[in-house]
């Protein structure tokens, strides 16, 4: 098996030697920015299979940092942070996050979270774009278009959309599309789901009370109907 590379980018030297020596026990090969600026810098030039990445960082941000990678590519981030509200989560996941791991942490937690993060890609990336219907998605520039029309759709809900999409007529559990699409586990928040599916169909749909794409499968979840009426 190919070798994976994971970005630790923290400006704690304490927490990136703790996260390396976990990281480097499971065999994978670690690289190391302290900073925002140094981390888009290694990004753009190794092209790590994951990105650990803490939200307070010198010269440019976390949040920043998220957003700048997830624009240019489709590495999976796991923010790494003392920042612990709803709201801060929200704003994470929200930049491009898959998953969101809260300080004080376990290391083993983290490489268990990395671990997991990386099994799902193989299977989950499929083909660089797809087209259901009117609807296209480009998975590798994050675009998603209706007709001629370029969706203007947050990360969660690309990615949400991506899930159902990519397996038209599969029923998806509010924490089928947590784990598939969020990465991230987080008691009580499953109903969220509801507000983002709710989100997408006002952009989607042309009567979003009588969805053509997005079904909703009473007691089960959501499916994506694809080119069925």
């Amino acid at each position: 098996m190919t070798e994976k590379t994971v970005l630790v980018v923290d400006d704690d030297v304490k927490t990136v030697e703790l996260v390396k020596v976990y990281l480097n026990r499971d065999g994978y090969r670690v690289l190391i920015a302290y900073d925002g600026v140094e981390a888009l810098r290694v990004a753009r030039e190794s092209n790590p299979d994951l990105v650990v990445l803490d939200l307070m960082l010198p010269d440019v941000d976390g949040l920043e940092v998220c957003r700048t990678l997830r624009h240019e590519s489709d590495v999976p981030i796991i923010m790494l942070t003392a920042r612990t509200t709803d709201q801060d989560k929200l704003t994470g996941l929200d930049s491009g996050a898959d998953d969101y791991v809260t300080k004080p942490f376990s290391p083993k937690e983290l490489a268990a979270r990395v671990r997991a993060v990386l099994r799902r890609l193989p299977g989950e990336r499929g083909p660089a774009q797809i087209t259901r219907g009117e609807l296209t998605m480009n998975f590798v520039r994050r675009e998603a278009w209706l007709a001629d029309r370029l969706l203007a759709l947050t990360d969660v809900e690309f990615k949400l959309l991506g899930v159902l999409a990519r397996e038209p007529g599969r029923v998806f559990s509010r924490g089928d599309l947590i784990e598939k699409a969020l990465g991230y586990d987080f008691a009580g928040f499953d109903r969220t789901i509801d507000v983002h599916i709710l989100n997408l169909r006002r952009k989607i749909e042309q009567a979003p009370n009588r969805p053509r794409y997005i079904k909703t499968v009473y007691g089960a979840g959501y499916r994506f109907v694809g080119d069925e009426q």
